[in-house]
């Protein structure tokens, strides 16, 4: 068995305690580098690039520029990294914009230190760690109905009719491509993690790839997404 690589942490967070607390279970876990803890979004975006860490722990509220604008550069220039927001804004507007940024996580403040530690290493794992509360927000935002939004509405609509994909699999694909988990995908489209994997072994064979990764990629050539 080999040593895993420590998960290098950059923290961005205005409010001195919770940047503090935030600082200190980061520190205080072995497996666990931090390789800064800083106020300001400038401050951030200066040190993701010096360094780009492998996740990406980051407030929305910052005082001179937006998390969403950090998110969105992590996302464009380093995309190995995974961003996890940490914040108290719970509203569609911040949830949805840092989803579509490609934040992979989103926690409120009221989680414990060992839960932001635990969801630091889960969007490492794969997982897409939300707080229940903001879970029920994304379900309720993008079920059909009256005055919801569909899931379709993450990304641009596909040329259906010449895509190989089914409606239901391009939206699955489309979460997949946001960092969504496969038990995510299942809870956003109200269907079981079952029916999840043979969406997606039907994705592999007709996009003719073997994993998640190729399968988005192919798609992006394709124009599907």
């Amino acid at each position: 068995m080999t040593d895993r690589k420590p998960i290098g942490v950059l923290i961005v967070e205005d409010e001195p305690e919770f940047l503090g607390r935030f600082s200190d279970a980061v520190l205080e876990d072995p497996q666990l580098r931090l390789l800064g803890a800083v106020s300001t979004g400038q401050a951030g975006l200066a040190l993701l690039d010096v360094q780009p860490p492998d996740v990406l722990l980051v407030d929305l509220g910052l005082p001179d520029i937006g998390g969403i604008e950090l998110i969105r550069h992590a996302a464009r220039r380093h995309p190995g990294c995974d961003t996890l927001v940490v914040t108290m804004f719970a509203d569609d507007a911040h949830v949805i914009g840092s989803i579509e940024a490609g934040a992979t996580g989103y926690l409120l403040k009221d989680a414990s230190a060992a839960r932001i530690v635990a969801a630091i290493h889960e969007v490492r794992d794969g997982g897409s760690p939300i707080s229940p509360s903001i879970a029920r927000r994304v379900l309720a935002r993008f079920r059909s109905g009256p005055g919801a939004a569909p899931v379709a509405a993450l990304a641009a609509p596909a040329a259906a009719d010449a895509s190989p994909l089914s409606e239901r699999e391009t939206e699955l694909l489309r979460l997949i491509a946001k960092g969504f988990s496969f038990d995510a995908v299942a809870e956003v489209l109200s269907i079981s993690p079952h029916t999840v994997v043979t969406h997606v072994k039907n994705i592999y064979r007709k996009l003719a790839v073997h994993s998640r990764g190729e399968a988005v990629h192919e798609a992006r050539q394709m124009g599907l997404l």
